[in-house]
Formats: structure tokens, sequence, C-alpha cells
């Protein structure tokens, strides 16, 4: 897959954004990571093909221009999140979303706050014995 890197400006709310700093971020994607932005796009594909609908009216179903939903289908990291989300929309699973980065679900930040919290306990159990030893 071609990773070019897209460099312009667009104007947003009477703004405008450089997505330089997103190219920039694209370009820093892992290998796993674009291999699976690749999947996930391959699978929207076959979504649309087994619901037996034209790239053409999936795009305009979308309110995106065909060649959008083809950078779409590519697995093209920098097709906006509101486009994917438009598109697992229209296929029912945009409900995952809400899942993808619930707290309860960051294995990261729950083991590091059971290591946060070990240590704590450590810490208050040393202070309870330098207490205890002082007293005697």
């Amino acid at each position: 897959m071609d990773h070019n890197i897209y460099i312009a400006r667009v104007p947003i709310i009477d703004k405008l954004y450089d997505v330089t700093k997103a190219s920039n971020a694209l370009g820093r994607l892992p290998p796993a990571t674009l291999a699976a932005i690749e999947k996930l796009g391959a699978d929207l594909a076959v979504a649309r093909l087994r619901r037996g609908e034209s790239q053409r009216t999936w795009a305009k179903r979308m309110g995106v221009s065909t060649p959008t939903l083809q950078r779409l289908e590519a697995g093209d990291p920098g097709v906006s999140l509101g486009i994917l989300a438009t598109a697992l929309f229209l296929i029912n699973r945009d409900g995952q979303l809400t899942k993808l980065a619930a707290p309860e679900a960051d294995q990261g930040a729950i083991e590091l706050s059971v290591q946060e919290a070990s240590e704590l306990g450590r810490r208050r159990a040393q202070a309870s014995a330098e207490a205890r030893l002082k007293r005697s």
C-alpha cells in the first residue's frame, strides 16, 4: 500500500488546520497497526459487497466521494474517524466504538493502578512499622 504523506491546509470553521502534524503521526504508525487498519478497510469492503452495494452508492449513503470510500477500503490511515464511524454505522457496528478505549478495558492503566496501590500499601505498612518501633 502506498503511504504517501499528504500536506495540505484545510479550512475548518474559519481557521486553517495544518494536517502536517497528522501526517507526521501517520508516518509513525507501527506496522501491526497499519496492517490492522488495512484489514479493517478490506473487511468494510467485504461488508459492502455482501450487501450488494456499489462503491458509488455506498459513498453517496455515507456522504463522501467515491475516492474517499476507496481510500477507506484500501486502509488509508488518513481517512477521518468520522468517515470510519459512518461506515460502521451502515453495517450496524458503530456501537462497538464506545468499547474501544473504555477505562474498564484499559489493561495498561489497570496494571498501573495495581502497582500504585501495591506501592502505597508497602509505604503505609513501612510507616506503620516505623511508628510502632518509635513507640516501643
